[in-house]
């Protein structure tokens, strides 16, 4: 490995820092070198797959998980800032020392009514809240099934908990139910819409199985929750399986546009998760003017009807139209369009492809998907024009040559 030089095209050293730090031993060296040459240099021909062109002014961007294009909505800035000024006392601690009638706990009082759930507990992340809910949950003699596209913070959520993390096939609740009946009870994780192919679960199916079968089931909420449901309130309020799911998660930093986490729960649940989640115990809670955003945001989300429709209409036209041009987008139904090039070179041509017409989407690459499953992400939004839709329309006409389109493989669920 030493031998290959690390001049990569397209991909240069940082240069020299005034300041130095302790120098790394090789063990970790050797990763460093290992990711440069074994990724960079030989699998994306030296140049780096998430590092493409820098958008212009009139780049259209299809990366943003603001769904519901919440983050510039003045009326939200202004009321953030009013908080962030009207700011007087306010203690920077462990929310695990939170208690009684608190900002905190008005807010998720707040949230849950809003999801239809008895109480939920904020989180710094979603990942937090999916690693820190698991965690808590389960442990060396419970099972974790995972479908195999959920969200890698399940997957390490199994792994914090020492709880052996069990695959079963992608939406595929009857290979689920033969999983529990080889491996015994345990918990159930799927995501309600699956962020790399926007593919919606059967919930009604793995609510039955986990009924049957008494395991816990947990739904990650994080690209539904705002965008779906009644009045945003998510795909288990829409299917009305609020009794059938013990515990929804979601990353707010989707439709909701913040930077948080929550989980719905029981109310009993919350002292125990407290004291037993270490991302709850060693990590500070949010702050006033966070709050407030969220506060204001569960209003403005759930008056927005007409920025779901007109979401979700953007997302049929486009993926209609995708179709008819000779792209699989079969693999999911909701507003997470995936253009599954599949090998790394291929994407690295869509990407190029596309940013070289002003369309910027999200590189998916290992670890996000699997090995040769690269894709590019196209993420739709309620403030898309008829021309940006038509403008994204037609450059997917005009390179499907250049992408090779017809080496593509259909795409297909991983096999666990």
């Amino acid at each position: 490995m030493s031998d290959i030089p690390l001049t990569l095209e397209g991909f240069s050293m940082p240069a020299a820092h005034p300041f130095s730090s302790a120098e790394l031993p090789d063990f970790v060296e050797s990763r460093i070198t290992g990711h440069a040459v074994g990724c960079i240099q030989q699998r994306w021909a030296g140049e780096h797959l998430l590092r493409g062109a820098l958008p212009d002014s009139t780049a259209l961007h299809l990366s943003s998980n603001d769904y519901l294009c919440l983050a510039n909505e003045r009326q939200l800035i202004e009321a953030h800032a009013g908080a962030v000024m009207a700011t007087q006392h306010q203690l920077l601690m462990s929310a695990t020392f939170l208690h009684g009638d608190t900002p905190t706990a008005r807010l998720e009082q707040r949230l849950a009514q809003f999801m239809r759930a008895p109480d939920s507990i904020l989180c710094q992340s979603g990942w937090a809240a999916n690693v820190g809910l698991l965690q808590a949950i389960a442990d060396q003699h419970t099972p974790v099934y995972l479908d195999i596209h959920a969200h890698m913070s399940l997957w390490q959520g199994a792994h914090a908990a020492h709880a052996r993390a069990i695959a079963f096939a992608h939406n595929d609740a009857t290979h689920a139910e033969r999983q529990i009946k080889k491996h015994g009870r345990g918990v159930i994780a799927v995501d309600a819409v699956y962020s790399t192919n926007g593919s919606r679960c059967p919930l009604a199916d793995f609510a039955d199985v986990a009924q049957r079968n008494d395991c816990v089931l947990v739904v990650d909420e994080s690209h539904s929750l705002g965008t779906h449901g009644p009045h945003g309130a998510g795909l288990v309020a829409e299917q009305d399986l609020m009794r059938n799911v013990h515990f929804q998660t979601a990353s707010l930093a989707k439709a909701f546009a913040g930077r948080a986490g929550l989980i719905t729960c029981a109310s009993h649940f919350k002292d125990y998760f407290a004291m037993e989640s270490y991302p709850a115990i060693f990590s500070s809670c949010l702050l006033d003017h966070e709050l407030t955003w969220f506060e204001q945001v569960a209003d403005f989300i759930t008056l927005a009807d007409d920025r779901r429709l007109k979401l979700h209409a953007v997302t049929r036209q486009v993926r209609t139209a995708l179709t008819q041009l000779g792209y699989d987008t079969s693999a999911g139904t909701e507003q997470i369009i995936a253009l599954q090039s599949g090998r790394e070179l291929l994407t690295l041509g869509l990407r190029d492809a596309l940013q070289a017409r002003g369309i910027f989407g999200s590189v998916f690459c290992a670890p996000a998907t699997g090995l040769h499953r690269s894709l590019i992400r196209l993420s739709m939004n309620s403030g898309l024009s008829e021309m940006d839709v038509e403008r994204l329309i037609d450059v997917c006409a005009q390179i499907r040559d250049e992408v090779r389109l017809d080496q593509w493989k259909r795409p297909r669920s991983a096999d666990p």
